[in-house]
């Protein structure tokens, strides 16, 4: 998904189903994505790893979904369930809690994100792809894994986890998205569970200087030239968390950390690595639509709409770098396509596969 066939193929069943486009257009575009969705599948069940194809955005399990999204739309409904039955089957593999020796609970590779993957499976299609009480096991594991973590290392956050041995904060590898997962998911815990999850919710907010969050724990956000501002590591993502939370809980604190982010992001998010959404202009815009969604203040709508338009610029084209994946969903312009696609309809406005109201 993140760079490969499956993520071109999502940004193509998206703009499909837009409604914004004539019917010969949206056919091509879901012709075109049935291609892509194929091949990766092929190459998702020739994985000899079922621990690397539950990978949601580096593994096959994307694949499966796109599949069972792009049957979906055509209506084939045995073609869905199959499709929903391989992502299903994954879940089995994720069930020990070192499933991954790099970390098994981030968002790329681990638990978090296979688990926003059935949610958005199962929202899309209207099928049950984890019974509640499998989405719970998993659910539950990630917050003894974290709690675990935090003891052994002695985090100041009641769950902290690693990947590669590094504890990241942001929504790429870090703590910020698998709260995000556990907030999408709070009925399946209990009320011990919940409460490690939001007082760690809480030392996230406090880690906040100006609107931004440093990459990982025990680093500098750094000075003005040299922080990162990107969905993967800073305000664009991190912030998607207290959206959430203020969604869940009504704490005007949330609200507030939103507020900072979004002034954080104006002021410093128009990026030099490209139009994407993990590290690109698009990421950065996508909080601004996300607000807009929440608040209905219009000043995020306009602020989204200029971040649009600056990837128009002779200044962008010119200055921004080539991404190594120019057309892929998160590097390139799959990615920037969904932001636009948003941009016209944003009330439904949702950063690709990553699912926040």
């Amino acid at each position: 998904m993140y760079v490969g066939t499956p993520g071109v193929a999502y940004a193509l069943y998206r703009a499909a189903r837009s409604g914004l486009f004539p019917t010969s257009e949206a056919t091509a575009f879901f012709e075109r994505a049935r291609i892509l969705a194929d091949v990766a599948v092929h190459w998702a069940d020739s994985e000899r790893d079922p621990k690397t194809r539950a990978g949601f955005l580096l593994g096959g399990a994307g694949a499966y979904l796109v599949s069972a999204l792009l049957n979906n739309l055509c209506g084939k409904m045995d073609e869905v369930r199959k499709y929903v039955d391989r992502y299903a089957s994954l879940s089995r593999v994720c069930e020990p809690m070192s499933f991954l020796s790099c970390g098994s609970d981030e968002f790329f590779v681990g638990r978090a994100g296979y688990l926003m993957g059935a949610l958005i499976l199962q929202r899309d299609t209207g099928i049950e792809v984890l019974p509640p009480n499998q989405a719970a096991l998993l659910c539950r594991t990630m917050v003894e894994s974290g709690r675990q973590y935090s003891a052994r290392v002695q985090s100041l956050s009641p769950l902290m986890f690693s990947y590669y041995d590094v504890e990241y904060l942001g929504a790429a590898h870090g703590l910020a998205a698998i709260l995000q997962v556990l907030l999408l998911h709070e009925k399946l815990l209990s009320e011990a569970e919940c409460s490690l999850v939001w007082a760690s919710v809480d030392f996230l907010l406090m880690l906040e200087r100006d609107g931004n969050w440093p990459p990982v724990m025990c680093e500098q956000i750094g000075s003005d030239d040299d922080q990162l501002v990107h969905w993967c590591h800073g305000a664009p993502g991190v912030a998607l968390l207290f959206v959430k939370a203020y969604q869940l809980s009504g704490r005007p604190q949330y609200l507030a950390a939103c507020e900072r982010a979004a002034q954080c992001v104006w002021n410093k998010g128009l990026l030099r690595k490209g139009p994407g959404t993990c590290h690109g202009v698009s990421g950065s815009g996508y909080l601004f639509l996300v607000l807009y969604r929440l608040t209905q203040d219009p000043k995020y709508f306009y602020r989204a709409y200029r971040f649009m338009e600056f990837m128009f610029t002779e200044e962008f084209c010119r200055g921004a770098r080539t991404p190594d994946s120019p057309y892929s969903l998160f590097e390139g312009l799959a990615g920037t396509a969904c932001f636009l696609l948003d941009l016209i309809k944003p009330d439904g406005a949702e950063f690709p596969l990553y699912a926040t109201l």
